[in-house]
């Protein structure tokens, strides 16, 4: 018994004539009676009596009257979500996330892709760089959000952005009186690292600046994340260099001021995906990704031409 049986019966049962019931389903009568009587067949049981008027249901025919409009219901839920599923519109989006990434630009991201596709179930995952590589092999994400990352085969990294790099001082440094802060300024100074992982990332680049400059770099603390990073600058343990998002962290004792340097400038927050993955939500989603990359380049670049512009004023 297909779906097709199963619509020519429902019209029937509801019609109670062949006649109307052909008319309604668009097909002469002769096909839907060979079709009901095929269906007979392969229950092995009589579903109508026939009469001079027209038609009645069978015991074994109201039987299946009272299971069929509900397996017709499931087939057209299904062919729906299929649809649905088929255009990304949908489904589940598993997305890995880290420390300073989820103060101002994943947030975003992810408002502006449930604004679009709202059914669409959206999981969070909590994961270092290596983790989110590792569950993406593993297809337990479908997205990975970091910094610094090493392209590898099979492996898609989309920039979204180059952000800013900032200084964070305790209230009460001498530095706070500065506009911005230069490497240099640094030399020597209390400085607290994050994140203390063996692969690259914001703490392995500002060791390298401070190299590259013939600074040295003073080490008071290593940590996991930007919070407890920011919580320790706040304490008055050192002072740290982190991102312009992590400036959304607002503790008391904490000022923030841009970082000047030739080795240190921005560093790029990357979508990580895998490029062998089909999901139709997957593709929707890098298409919200790649439209907010754009906008934001395009406003960084008029950004830094009104800034040259500014600086070039007093001269003119």
């Amino acid at each position: 018994m297909d779906l097709r049986q199963m619509k020519y019966f429902m019209a029937l049962a509801e019609e109670l004539n062949f006649g109307r019931a052909a008319q309604r389903l668009h097909m002469a009568q002769p096909p839907l009676t060979r079709q009901i009587r095929g269906l007979e067949e392969e229950l092995g049981t009589e579903l109508f009596l026939r009469t001079p008027k027209g038609v009645q249901l069978t015991s074994a025919g109201r039987a299946l009257l009272d299971e069929v409009p509900n397996i017709l219901s499931l087939a057209r839920r299904a062919g729906e979500r299929t649809r649905l599923a088929g255009q990304g519109l949908i489904g589940r989006l598993d997305v890995g996330i880290f420390g300073s990434g989820v103060l101002d630009v994943i947030p975003r991201l992810l408002a502006d892709f449930h604004r679009a596709r709202p059914d669409v179930q959206l999981e969070l995952h909590n994961m270092g760089k290596s983790e989110q590589l590792q569950a993406l092999r593993e297809r337990r994400i479908t997205v990975g959000f970091n910094r610094l990352v090493q392209k590898e085969a099979g492996l898609g990294v989309l920039t979204v952005l180059q952000e800013p790099l900032v200084v964070g001082l305790p209230d009460s440094h001498r530095l706070c009186a500065r506009e911005e802060i230069a490497l240099r300024d640094l030399d020597d100074e209390p400085m607290i690292l994050y994140p203390n992982a063996p692969m690259p990332g914001l703490a392995q680049e500002v060791s390298v600046a401070f190299r590259s400059e013939g600074l040295r770099l003073n080490v008071v603390q290593s940590v996991e994340d930007v919070l407890t990073c920011v919580a320790l600058v706040a304490g008055g343990f050192g002072c740290c260099i982190t991102t312009r998002s992590a400036t959304s962290l607002r503790l008391p004792g904490v000022t923030y001021r841009p970082l000047s340097s030739r080795y240190l400038c921005d560093i790029e927050l990357s979508c990580l995906y895998r490029e062998d993955d089909p999901s139709p939500v997957l593709t929707a989603f890098l298409k919200v990704v790649r439209a907010f990359a754009a906008t934001h380049a395009r406003v960084q670049s008029y950004s830094q031409v009104r800034n040259i512009g500014d600086r070039r004023m007093p001269e003119e």
